[in-house]
């Protein structure tokens, strides 16, 4: 056992009581500071840390919200004017919540070390005026399993920490941010029933670049499905995010801006951001209605630096947060009363330029070795200049749908169906003897599915038609309200064309083959006939 595990523990065993009014936490260190930045802290050392930080506060609890796939526990930290950490206690608050998860690509550690960094702040007694309108979760070790998996050679061009990383990986070799809605990991599983449970206000997502030589400090993104509410968006791009920005650059001397990546090799040279789909994290978190943000560290920043921007631009959204708490819930509110039938939704998209370039800041970086590996590095260089480019940071809807009023999901699939609405927390109700109903329904032409597998999947698309017909919902079948019932998500996991949705992940394929009806019905709102037409 490290000698920082034995430390932490012999003082919350010895000392706990003498330290609970003290504010001083610097006997507390993350494996970061006490090496110098050279490591980046375990999963042994990290729940000691934190069972120790939450010994020092009466706000501060420590709780898990499920188990990795080698059945590590996935600690939570909830710190409020709460009882408890339970999701009772924290949404009896009243107060708007906000969850920060870090190191769902255990390669990509800065978020992890600095959300250890704020806990302890925390336990210290620093930011009480956060629990005076809100109730913090942290999550800080999403992908246990793949922290554990320390090599000096994994994302080596990253400017540290140079005694190793994790994986990007879970240990199944699931990318967990391409998880949200196919749900095939334990951690992915668990993470939606926090979801379910807590229901946060807003969620912030730690990450760190993968490669383009830009010349901020860090880079962000809102939700980009075209789906999540507008007022939502708007809220994040034209208040919270340039509030942010502002604060942050006070604070530090260092620029960030809107995520994006070079072409490379493919298409128009331009500022890309990455997908629009809800297999992501954040645009997932859209379609529930709820405000999301990742965070990207500079890869080439120093792993200090890197830790010091996502600490810096954590604590910058939660202070704006507390400051706007009642405008966040009430544009939420709204969000959720616009919810519903009728609504018109994007089904498949293409990203989209803007109007006129922008100055993107990019910078240089120079070769450097890796002491321990000898492995090449890039290091960030002070130098930097702007560059011209088209943006193309957001995605236009190529073909759309309406919400109806309720799905009929067949009996025969009605397992395969009803086990992933569950666990997206969308309810349903069981049909319980035959009835004849009038259904939009999908006949299927062709279906295709990607020759090259990806997340374990063999991606499939459907074409067909679409017609309408009294038909007899059998008994078994699933009635899915669209009323007040996360009614974005539950239209892009059942839609038939839908470019992230059950049907997509190879979960209907038994009820597919052309000529058969695809097993989820349509029934519509009243006056909309044609469940695909677009806006006119």
């Amino acid at each position: 056992m490290r000698r920082l595990l034995l430390f932490v523990i012999g003082i919350g065993v010895g000392i706990q009581g003498s330290l609970a009014q003290q504010s001083d936490m610097s006997f507390l260190l993350t494996a970061a500071e006490r090496t110098a930045f050279d490591e980046t802290t375990r999963y042994d050392e990290l729940m000691a840390f934190v069972d120790v930080a939450a010994a020092q506060h009466e706000k501060l609890h420590v709780t898990h919200f499920g188990y990795s796939f080698e059945g590590r526990k996935l600690p939570l930290l909830v710190f409020g004017d709460v009882a408890d950490a339970s999701p009772a206690a924290v949404r009896r608050s009243g107060k708007v919540r906000v969850f920060v998860q870090a190191n769902i690509h255990a390669g990509e550690v800065s978020g992890k070390e600095a959300l250890l960094m704020l806990i302890r702040s925390l336990a210290g007694g620093e930011h009480a005026s956060w629990a005076d309108s809100l109730v913090l979760m942290m999550a800080p070790i999403y992908n246990a399993d793949g922290n554990e998996r320390v090599n000096l050679y994994n994302r080596p061009r990253q400017n540290g920490p140079f005694g190793g990383m994790g994986q990007r990986a879970n240990a199944q070799g699931l990318d967990l941010n391409r998880d949200h809605m196919k749900a095939r990991s334990a951690e992915a599983t668990s993470l939606i029933g926090l979801m379910n449970a807590y229901d946060p206000h807003v969620l912030i997502d730690l990450h760190t670049t993968n490669g383009t030589r830009h010349g901020y400090h860090l880079t962000y993104s809102p939700a980009l499905n075209p789906n999540t509410d507008t007022a939502i968006d708007s809220l994040t791009r034209h208040q919270l995010l340039p509030q942010v920005t502002e604060v942050f650059k006070k604070r530090t001397g260092w620029d960030m801006y809107y995520y994006g990546n070079l072409p490379f090799r493919r298409g128009e040279p331009g500022w890309y951001t990455f997908d629009h789909r809800p297999r992501f994290n954040n645009n997932y978190v859209g379609l529930r209605d709820r405000i999301a943000i990742l965070s990207e560290a500079y890869a080439y920043a120093s792993f200090e630096e890197r830790i010091l921007s996502s600490l810096y631009f954590v604590e910058a959204i939660i202070d704006y947060a507390m400051e706007n708490a009642g405008t966040i819930s009430n544009v939420i509110a709204a969000a959720e009363s616009r919810t519903g039938p009728g609504l018109m939704q994007g089904l498949r998209f293409a990203p989209s330029g803007s109007d006129s370039e922008s100055a993107i800041l990019m910078g240089a970086v120079e070769e450097r070795i890796n002491p321990y590996s000898g492995a090449p590095y890039f290091s960030r260089m002070d130098s930097t200049f702007e560059q011209m480019l088209t943006e193309y940071g957001r995605f236009t809807p190529t073909e759309y749908g309406s919400i109806p009023a309720a799905y009929v999901v067949e009996a025969a699939s009605a397992g395969v169906v009803g086990n992933m609405l569950r666990r997206h927390g969308i309810q349903f109700d069981v049909v319980r003897e035959n009835v004849v109903e009038h259904l939009s329904s999908f006949r299927v032409d062709s279906t295709t599915a990607s020759e090259r597998s990806f997340q374990q999947v063999n991606e499939r698309t459907i074409w067909g038609s679409w017609s309408e017909s009294q038909a007899e919902i059998r008994k078994g079948s699933l009635r899915v309200s669209t009323q007040n019932n996360r009614a974005r998500l539950a239209f892009y996991l059942l839609e038939p064309r839908s470019d992230d949705g059950l049907l997509n992940w190879a979960l209907l394929d038994d009820w597919i083959a052309p000529g058969d009806l695809y097993p989820v019905h349509r029934i519509e709102s009243e006056g909309t006939l044609n469940p695909y037409a677009g806006p006119e």
